[in-house]
């Protein structure tokens, strides 16, 4: 029994070191391709995680469907690569192969199958060489789809419009690789088309997102004069409910606070002074109902001084000063007891 064990633990140790040089070779090789020699594996050692037949039969099919791409012939390309990567999925041969396919696919236009197929590469071969290459392109189909561009069925059916599937893949590259370049700007292009398609909740959480997970990205300014511009744009006037209102002059304040020299300080200006005069208006708005329609003065002075506190040096202010002048004099008519009038005296004639 014990000759057995010693045996089974020797056979697993020299195992064991095979994998290692397998797997460190894997990490180490590099497959390059030239017009002169066409593809060849660089870095590799003795052992490369195939058979010799093996390796010969996928480096040809490799070569074949290099050849088949260069002289445009896509199709043909496409089922070589798809096949290599199939056949040898643990070969150094099948990321690359993957990834050729996918290219050759996207120049068709056949965007969804192309992002499938980059994320297959990137989620299954997370060390490839290619992953911030495959995330631009991921990037660039997502945009294609964004700005409403069709794809093609087959590379030649012209498809549908599908704005919707952009922001999935925007989605997805923030998920992929959200310390890369390309997640803030995802994000950006997710609110971006959100409003194109009117739905402004969903843009100021994309927003949201990006200013709280990237501060220090370039493109936070934009992001908060994005978030304070889109939060401005729900307000419908000084008659209906002011959250919005009150979030918008938030985030321009904010704005001016953090990005004081910023090209846009000027436009952040004027959408902050329109965002409180809005504001200032609706208190004034209230005040006016409760001293015209209920002779509620008390109220009414809460309101019209509420709107002076938002806006102070405003036109808005100005207006709701001399409402108080109106409510005190109101006030001061209705506490004067009136004075009765003397009635006439009747006169009484004798007939």
């Amino acid at each position: 029994m014990s000759n057995l064990l010693a045996r089974a633990l020797s056979r697993f140790t020299i195992l064991s070191f095979a994998l290692a040089i397998l797997t460190g070779t894997a990490l180490h090789a590099e497959l390059v391709w030239t017009p002169a020699t066409g593809w060849k594996v660089e870095g590799e050692s003795v052992l490369t995680g195939m058979l010799p037949e093996e390796g010969r039969n996928a480096l040809d099919s490799m070569n074949k469907a290099r050849a088949d791409e260069e002289k445009g012939n896509h199709s043909s390309a496409m089922k070589r690569y798809e096949s290599v990567a199939k056949k040898y999925p643990n070969s150094i041969y099948a990321p690359e192969a993957l990834y050729r396919a996918a290219r050759v696919r996207l120049e068709r236009r056949q965007y969804t199958k192309a992002f499938d197929a980059f994320q297959n590469v990137v989620s299954r071969y997370p060390n490839s060489p290619h992953f911030n290459a495959i995330i631009s392109e991921q990037y660039r189909i997502a945009n294609a789809y964004a700005d409403g561009k069709r794809p093609r069925y087959f590379g030649l059916i012209p498809g549908f419009k599908n704005r919707a599937k952009g922001i999935e893949y925007f989605e997805k590259i923030v998920s992929t690789a959200p310390y890369s370049d390309y997640a803030p700007l995802s994000l950006m292009n997710i609110a971006r088309t959100h409003q194109k398609l009117d739905q402004p909740d969903e843009a100021i959480d994309a927003l949201d997102r990006m200013i709280n997970n990237y501060q220090k990205s370039l493109l936070a300014p934009d992001a908060y004069y994005k978030l304070a511009e889109t939060h401005a744009s729900l307000v419908d006037g000084p008659y209906y409910d002011q959250a919005s209102t009150r979030q918008a002059i938030t985030y321009f304040e904010d704005f001016l606070i953090l990005f004081p020299t910023d090209s846009n300080v000027p436009s952040v200006d004027k959408g902050l002074t329109d965002s409180r005069t809005v504001f200032a208006q609706s208190k004034i708005k209230i005040g006016d109902f409760y001293f015209y329609k209920r002779d509620n003065y008390k109220a009414a002075r809460v309101f019209y001084n509420e709107a002076i506190t938002s806006f102070p040096d405003s036109e808005s202010a100005a207006e709701a000063r001399k409402r108080l002048s109106e409510v005190d004099a109101a006030e001061n008519k209705a506490q004067t007891p009136e004075v009765p009038r003397p009635k006439p005296k009747r006169s009484f004639w004798l007939f």
